[in-house]
């Protein structure tokens, strides 16, 4: 027997609890993190009971009677604990299926967790993605580092090192967010005319509720942020979040000295060293100038699937 509850404020501690017990759910899914932008979205997650116990969440929310998992997330899906099976999750599709057309809904847009985020296989959801007919309709390719086993940088790479090494850089953890977002949103609107998803204001907040797992790492030439990368740190995963360098750190080889430290030193104990997606419009086109340096530091590909099917 499966019960259904749309989530609400007052099951908080609950679903985060759930988080921390699964399987597949990272710090993003953590109530804490997924509301700061609450007021963007409609939010219709759902609670998913067995026996009177939680047994799994759905993060997602609503948009023009499509139901998204979740839209301010990279990913999403069903999150849930090691006592589920195979034949619990398809259940589960089916209650959910069932309870979104109650509510007028007809079709959602699933965004799997990459295998990179899991602690135990849980892959359970993408075979009842199939036998419910799920169409795959995005397939974004990230640059992934097996730390355990990892490639050697490519020359190109190794000689940004050398270079960076001759000149006075230091590695630094930071708390300065100013700096680097100032550096960072000059990057990204004179190269693709945006601004970064989050604002100074929300990525400190993020990081002063989470400050283990929201870093900020930084290159200096004497007191200059030449470069820097936000990472976000869960159980296994590394991921760069935001990276930017000025055009002096990118002539000095500031983010080559940078990588080489984080991936080789500072969390080579760690999983995975992810280096996040290279593609656009769902993966349909391929970033190969910035696919092509991040395979340079070993990155190999793990894709974030999205499915799309009808309730």
């Amino acid at each position: 027997m499966v019960e259904i509850i749309r989530y609400e404020e007052k099951y908080k501690n609950e679903w985060n609890n759930l988080i921390d017990a699964s399987k597949n759910g990272t710090f993003l899914i953590n109530r804490n993190y997924m509301d700061y932008h609450s007021t963007r979205f409609i939010d219709f997650s759902l609670l998913i009971y067995q026996r009177g116990r939680l047994v799994a969440v759905f993060p997602a929310n609503l948009k023009n009677d499509v139901i998204y998992s979740h839209q301010g997330l990279t990913y999403g899906g069903l999150i849930y604990t090691n006592l589920l099976t195979t034949k619990d999750i398809l259940l589960i599709f089916m209650s959910i299926k069932n309870h979104y057309r109650d509510n007028n809904v007809q079709k959602i847009i699933y965004k799997a967790v990459p295998y990179i985020y899991t602690t135990y296989p849980a892959q359970e959801d993408l075979y009842a993605l199939f036998g419910n007919d799920a169409r795959l309709i995005g397939c974004n390719m990230s640059s992934t580092v097996l730390l355990n086993n990892r490639l050697r940088f490519t020359e190109s790479r190794i000689c940004g090192i050398r270079k960076a090494g001759r000149k006075n850089l230091t590695c630094i953890q930071s708390n300065d967010y100013k700096s680097f977002w100032s550096l960072l949103t000059l990057n990204l609107e004179t190269k693709y005319n945006v601004k970064p998803v989050h604002s100074l204001q929300e990525i400190e907040y993020l990081h002063h509720i989470f400050p283990e797992n929201i870093k900020l790492f930084e290159v200096k030439e004497d007191e200059k942020v030449i470069a820097g990368t936000v990472l976000y740190i869960s159980k296994k995963v590394v991921h760069t979040q935001y990276i930017a360098a000025s055009p002096e750190g990118k002539e000095l080889g500031a983010l080559d000295m940078l990588f080489d430290f984080l991936i080789n030193k500072e969390f080579a104990h760690y999983d995975y060293f992810d280096f996040g997606q290279s593609t656009e419009h769902e993966g349909v086109v391929l970033n190969e100038n910035l696919i092509f340096q991040k395979e340079g530091f070993g990155g190999r590909g793990v894709v974030y699937e999205v499915y799309e099917f009808q309730t």
